[in-house]
């Protein structure tokens, strides 16, 4: 078999809604709207009804000291 024609796996993106994310914060659900609103958290994605935050994005923000989102 030619190890040129394997395809890598894909990677996997893990997605949160605005609960888990609240409790990874330690704030409440309405926090979570609030910093997002006033731009101070990563944007989410919006699948149909959905919205779902990108943990790897959070994780980074975090990372960086939670720092005000630019957009």
């Amino acid at each position: 078999m030619n190890k040129e024609n394997l395809v890598p796996p894909k990677q996997s993106v893990q997605l949160i809604a605005a609960e888990e994310l609240a409790e990874m914060l330690d704030v409440s659900t309405r926090t979570v709207w609030r910093l997002l609103s006033t731009g101070q958290l990563v944007q989410p994605l919006r699948i149909g009804g959905s919205v779902r935050w990108r943990i790897d994005e959070v994780q980074e923000w975090i990372n960086n000291g939670c720092p005000v989102v630019t957009k």
